[in-house]
């Protein structure tokens, strides 16, 4: 289980990686938190991938997280090009600890990454920009659906 703070709000938000299996647990797992955690969204995924990322080995205060759905025609490609290009790219940004994305089994979007980053300031550097920006990145971006971008404070 990951914990983090919304620096927006004061919402509280934890994944809980699963086996894609054990989706019993998993919602016994987020209704016992959901009772003693009320101001934090609990969502249940299963890994789909994780990258080790080029600061790794240094501090982790921030997590940036994307959910986002796909339309179902174009869902091939969405994940080939977050698994072959667009996770790693951003996981060799200087400033990104781990990069990780996740398929939620619970309520959506579908998807979800998560990037644990040193500095808030990682997101606008031109590096980042840069990953945002390929040819493949500009076919594939229009086919998202529901996308929410939200940076949190590491709490656990």
């Amino acid at each position: 289980l990951s914990l983090s703070q919304s620096l927006e709000t004061s919402a509280g938000f934890a994944h809980l990686p699963l086996a894609e299996n054990d989706r019993t647990s998993a919602l016994q797992i987020k209704s016992f938190l959901a009772d003693r955690l009320p101001d934090v969204s609990v969502r249940c995924v299963v890994p789909l991938l994780e990258i080790v990322g080029v600061s790794n080995g240094q501090p982790a205060l921030y997590r940036y997280v994307v959910e986002t759905d796909v339309h179902p025609d174009q869902e091939a490609e969405f994940n080939d090009w977050y698994n072959t290009e667009h996770l790693a790219a951003l996981a060799s940004v200087p400033g990104t600890v781990r990069a990780a994305r996740y398929r939620c089994l619970d309520d959506g979007p579908q998807y979800l990454a998560c990037y644990d980053l040193e500095r808030l300031d990682v997101v606008n550097s031109p590096a980042w920009l840069a990953v945002r920006a390929t040819d493949w990145s500009k076919r594939v971006r229009p086919t998202l659906q529901n996308t929410r971008r939200s940076m949190f404070r590491r709490i656990a």
